[in-house]
């Protein structure tokens, strides 16, 4: 253990990522390179540390504040699990029980809050054009807070999940790849399959294969992005991938076959979303508060569906991947045909067959939120690592 906690700081030393200390978590293609192995680094490094039984508590006392606009399991659990592995106390931030809707202005509320407030993690997802907006305007109100003398420190932001992309998501994901492939270095050249699959609800957030396209592409992956037509994605996001891809080596493709997505590849992440026109036009409908407008889309989009129930993942899916023995991966939690619904994104024996797997990827979830909040409050995280090792402090006695 003393040799692979040195092996994480040595290896943290050896990057540039000084750009983090004091900085948000909205977006990975805003992160460098180095800045997003760092993340992958520490996160492993507070692993090994839990998992040897010795605190990585780094605050002593403080608070961490959580705001989720749409419902959630693994994000809240993960985000609460993270700020107790660091010595943070979570509370949540209850919009109907607040000020809020009494006129409470964003810039007032986030500053209210923030008064010993060292984090502050916010879920919204449902909205095009509103999450990320929304958190860049805490973020905003926080830091005027700090220069005023209002807050004694800034908190850092850490984005749950907005309208474009699920950083604590995919980065997870992707941490469970190096593993599972035995280093990001053999990453590159492996084919990914992110394909839209069938889900008897409607509504979905575009913002998992958004994340998945916009970071995997970073690493020289071959992407491939599969949906029936019409249910297309951000373009911008689009974008971005095919600029990853060309700076990387790899490349992002898009098809609108399940099956030649999956033909070869080496991982298959199939996972419904909503249209990205149909998210515009649901915020549209919202803002004019047309809530029968909302109900008509609503059971449009999920007609729709229907006419695509072909898109599962199959074992005949799956035998099409390299060697028919493809890694797949799921945010969780997955419409399994025949258990969770009469027909989904997944057969209930692929499930099954990876059910495992899929708890170890959401597993790394809570390492990864901690390692950006980590990487955001200290100055200088390879001596941290070190002191926090050196002192060896039992987590649990006995």
């Amino acid at each position: 253990m003393d040799l692979t906690i040195k092996s994480f700081i040595a290896k943290l030393n050896s990057l540039n990522f000084k750009g983090m200390y004091g900085d948000d978590f909205l977006l990975t293609w805003e992160k460098t390179y180095e800045e997003l192995q760092a993340v992958f680094t520490v996160a492993d490094a507070l692993r090994c540390l839990r998992e040897n039984n010795i605190s990585a508590r780094i605050f002593d006392s403080g608070l961490a504040v959580s705001l989720f606009r749409d419902n959630s399991t693994r994000t809240r659990f993960s985000f609460v699990s993270a700020c107790n592995l660091l010595g943070l106390y979570v509370q949540d931030l209850d919009e109907g029980k607040s000020q809020i809707a009494h006129g409470e202005t964003v810039r007032e509320t986030a500053n209210m809050v923030s008064f010993m407030a060292d984090v502050i993690g916010i879920r919204d997802d449902m909205y095009i054009g509103k999450g990320n907006a929304y958190m860049r305007e805490v973020a905003a109100a926080v830091t005027d807070g700090s220069r005023a003398g209002v807050l004694q420190q800034r908190p850092c932001l850490i984005n749950l999940q907005c309208d474009i992309d699920h950083p604590t998501q995919c980065m997870a994901d992707m941490l469970h790849l190096i593993h599972e492939f035995g280093g990001v270095e053999n990453l590159k050249g492996k084919k990914l399959a992110m394909t839209w699959a069938y889900s008897p609800s409607y509504g979905k957030p575009l913002s998992v294969p958004q994340g998945v396209i916009g970071l995997m592409t970073r690493f020289g992956m071959e992407v491939t992005l599969a949906h029936p037509e019409g249910y297309e994605i951000m373009p911008e996001v689009e974008g971005i991938a095919r600029k990853n891809a060309a700076e990387s080596g790899g490349s992002f493709t898009k098809t609108n076959s399940m099956e030649e997505a999956f033909r070869g590849a080496d991982i298959v992440y199939p996972k419904s979303w909503a249209p990205y026109a149909a998210m515009e036009k649901r915020t549209k409908l919202y803002e004019a508060g047309d809530f029968d407008g909302i109900n008509a889309l609503e059971k449009e989009m999920l007609a729709q569906n229907t006419l695509h129930k072909d898109w599962e993942c199959t074992e005949e899916m799956m035998a099409g991947t390299r060697d028919g023995k493809a890694l797949y991966l799921h945010c969780l939690p997955a419409d399994i045909t025949g258990v969770s619904c009469r027909q989904g994104e997944v057969s209930a024996t692929v499930f099954e067959r990876y059910r495992t797997k899929l708890y170890r990827q959401a597993g790394y979830k809570p390492y990864i939120i901690a390692a950006m909040i980590f990487l955001s409050k200290v100055k200088d995280p390879g001596q941290m690592l070190n002191e926090i090792h050196t002192r060896n402090t039992l987590r649990m006695m006995g």
